[in-house]
């Protein structure tokens, strides 16, 4: 049975060349995704299993690329907690928890109940995908979902959630942990349903200090990631504008670190040798031109050692983003041959 490229180096092996998936690369770049959203609003496209995994195959299709991810969003597994919400564009929810009472008012849900539109999304693309294309699953951490249900939408720096934090840790506590349960029975539910890997995101990770992040927020994310390593799922563990944090992160249990572009991979691995990173170019880059993102890649290439390196940029790609630079970025990683 072929073994992608991908998780071969999560394991630490060596392969032909680096393997390059793209953070959002079913989304708004891509003409046919907008010709998609004619139709179908974002919230209609994740809810229906059908339309995602077209969308999740719309990259594939056009791309050599080597994993899929598939087609939700962070916000996909609470309405199993009785969450209501919509997008503006991001998230919007209805009745922001900032009290004991919204908290208790959570549900434990039943694991078949969280987002099985995901899990039948997952199935159809896992049939349609070659052996050797990785698929990824994904959740938001639960400080980043945590960020969207007490603010009520996404802010800059979001000051109600940190002020939440201050004023009821003991809440914000429980909270984390409720999501933390849900995110590692979704993690682990999308990895029978076909996924390969999963990713999680922790987009607002660099909102607290180090020591705040120690206190509240680590053992709710080392809980997840412990509850899906015991399942047997490679995790990607994915930060972003946190660099005073990449140590702390990359002490937490996952097989590969993954950072935007302010941290340089090759320092990461220097501290942590053998253990895998994914990254990390710029994704404005991509907005320069073709002979730029040649350049920029050559250059990534060069600097960070190909063994456990998964290529990707440093956060999601723009929907200016030419389709030329894509296929400039693709035809640096693939031209790359390592090995007889």
């Amino acid at each position: 049975m072929t073994t992608s490229m991908l998780l071969q180096t999560i394991r630490g092996e060596p392969t032909l060349r680096r393997p390059l998936w793209i953070m959002r690369q079913a989304g708004r770049y891509l003409p046919e995704y907008r010709e998609f959203r004619k139709t179908h609003s974002f919230k209609a496209l994740a809810q229906n299993a059908e339309l995602a995994a077209e969308v999740t195959l719309m990259p594939l299709r056009r791309f050599p690329l080597d994993a899929a991810i598939v087609f939700a969003d962070i916000m996909s597994p609470l309405p199993a907690l009785g969450v209501e919400f919509d997008f503006d564009p991001g998230p919007v929810v209805a009745k922001p928890i900032r009290d004991a009472e919204a908290i208790a008012r959570l549900k434990r849900p039943d694991p078949e109940t969280i987002a099985p539109e995901v899990m039948e999304a997952l199935r159809l693309t896992r049939a349609e995908l070659a052996p050797s294309t990785a698929l990824l699953g994904f959740c938001g951490a639960p400080w980043t979902l945590a960020a969207y249900l007490v603010e009520g939408r996404g802010t800059k720096e979001f000051p109600l959630l940190r002020a939440f934090a201050a004023e009821r840790p003991d809440l914000l506590a429980d909270l984390l942990e409720r999501l933390a349960e849900l995110m590692a029975q979704y993690l682990i539910r999308q990895a029978r349903a076909g996924a390969d890997a999963v990713q999680i995101f922790d987009s607002w990770a660099g909102l607290l200090s180090r020591a705040e992040w120690e206190r509240l927020i680590k053992p709710h994310l080392e809980s997840l990631l412990t509850a899906v390593g015991a399942a047997g799922v490679p995790r990607i563990l994915f930060l972003q504008n946190a660099p005073h944090l990449v140590d702390a992160y990359a002490a937490l249990p996952a097989e590969v670190v993954a950072t935007d572009w302010r941290v340089p991979l090759d320092e990461l691995q220097a501290r942590y040798p053998g253990r895998p990173v994914q990254g990390n170019l710029d994704p404005a880059v991509l907005l320069a031109g073709a002979a730029s993102v040649r350049r920029q890649a050559k250059e990534l290439l060069e600097r960070v050692n190909p063994l456990g390196h998964i290529v990707n940029l440093g956060h999601g790609i723009l929907p200016q983003t030419p389709l030329a630079s894509v296929e400039a970025l693709v035809e640096a990683v693939h031209s790359e041959r390592r090995g007889p």
